[in-house]
């Protein structure tokens, strides 16, 4: 089994102190490091699409550390992580005075990444003036600070992006330019979930565990439970499950039963249907929700904070909330398991956050209590009694750990929650 890996000594004031990238992987793997080697003799642009925790940043830093630019900064933006207007500001920069907390002048990220490489991660989820902005800059390298009057100054960077999003049905719904599209796609690399690479589970958990000082094993029922678990995480969660181990067990030999429950409850052989159902991050939390197996604060608004879960996947979760109520956002805090008081925290929550939607699409004047149960008892009937191990989204460190509050009953839902 190849173990590619990347190993270089910090070039830059940017790389001191950072870890060397280190992919480790079968055959899918290898293939990801070819391709990567061969795009970094250039200076074209990269997409590099997958599931959350795959891997995208590291393999944009595989690329920048085999590249010409490798001496040079490596500059990373989480495009999710900022409102539109901040987000032109983190990557242009701005003048003092341009705006109410502009109070000095900045340098934004595509200046300071000035012949080495900037990473955008989450690009699915800019605005359209914001992919306006990044075309323009593509096509003609220039960078003009918000509120500056002077002319632009162009900048030589290489540009990686990163998505876990759709792009072609993103463009398709008229959420993403075409034009952008095909300026940051001009080579495309895609990571596989881990799911779909169960033989990279043992050498990911030899190499997880060679960092950390204290040596543990884990038996063969143990590794094999590993290998039939879905990772809804990715290698992300892997990760966080062995660090995990490594710190709270006593002993020296991890069994089955020292997994986390929904680990240690699939490693019976795996069963995939022969036309499997494709289900968002939205569905796996709202069914996990519906069922009683997550909290919104203790589990979803944590994957969110830690940037498991995008913007664009709170926003589906809540229109399936919206569509289980009818549009009722007061009848969600029961489903989503929050208490009363917690109404205008959470509507504060979703508008901070831009993920806020218009309940009016929902209502309907035929609403009654009698289909919302119906139709919140339908939407929780897949879920089963464990449904985190059937592949429901789970935050790092919470999987089969925390508390879960009782499950939602459709049935206790009065009729006025759903009353126009």
């Amino acid at each position: 089994m190849s173990l590619p890996t990347v190993s270089r000594e910090p070039s830059s004031p940017d790389d001191a102190g950072t870890a060397v990238p280190k992919l480790v992987g079968g055959e899918s793997i290898d293939k990801v490091c070819r391709t990567a080697r061969r795009v970094a003799q250039g200076n074209t642009k990269v997409l590099i699409t997958g599931e959350s925790g795959v891997g995208k940043d590291l393999v944009a830093r595989y690329i920048h550390a085999h590249s010409e630019r490798a001496a040079r900064s490596y500059v990373a933006v989480n495009c999710a992580a900022f409102t539109e207007s901040l987000l032109e500001s983190e990557l242009f920069g701005h003048v003092k005075g341009s705006f109410t907390d502009a109070h000095r002048d900045k340098i934004g990220k595509l200046q300071l990444a000035h012949e080495g490489t900037v990473f955008l991660d989450e690009v699915g989820e800019m605005s359209l003036r914001m992919q306006a902005l990044l075309l323009r800059f593509l096509e003609s390298g220039e960078i003009q600070p918000v509120g500056a009057d002077g002319l632009a100054r162009r900048v030589n960077v290489r540009v990686i992006a990163a998505t876990n999003r759709d792009l072609d049905t993103l463009v398709a719904s008229g959420q993403f330019r075409h034009d952008l599209l095909y300026r940051i796609k001009v080579v495309h690399i895609r990571i596989p979930p881990l799911r779909e690479r169960p033989e990279d589970i043992r050498p990911l958990v030899v190499h997880i565990l060679a960092r950390f000082g204290r040596r543990i094993r884990l038996t063969p029922a143990a590794l094999t439970a590993l290998e039939h678990y879905r990772w809804p995480g990715n290698v992300r969660e892997l990760q966080n499950v062995i660090e995990q181990l490594v710190w709270d067990f006593e002993g020296d030999a991890v069994d089955v039963h020292h997994l986390p429950r929904s680990l240690s409850s699939s490693g019976e052989p795996r069963v995939e249907p022969s036309r499997e159902r494709r289900r968002t991050v939205a569905d796996e939390l709202f069914a996990a929700l519906v069922a009683g197996h997550y909290s919104f604060w203790e589990h979803v608004h944590s994957l969110f904070l830690e940037r498991d879960i995008t913007r664009h996947d709170l926003r589906e979760l809540v229109r399936r909330g919206l569509a289980a109520t009818y549009g009722n956002y007061r009848a969600m805090l029961q489903m989503f398991h929050l208490p009363p008081t917690d109404y205008k925290r959470f509507l504060n929550f979703l508008a901070a956050h831009q993920c806020s939607v218009d309940y009016r699409p929902f209502r309907t004047t035929q609403a009654s209590a009698a289909t919302l149960r119906i139709r919140a008892q339908s939407l929780a009937q897949p879920i089963g009694q464990d449904p985190v191990a059937r592949g429901a989204t789970v935050a790092p460190g919470v999987a089969g750990n925390a508390a879960c509050p009782p499950a939602f009953d459709p049935a206790s839902v009065p009729p006025e929650a759903v009353s126009l």
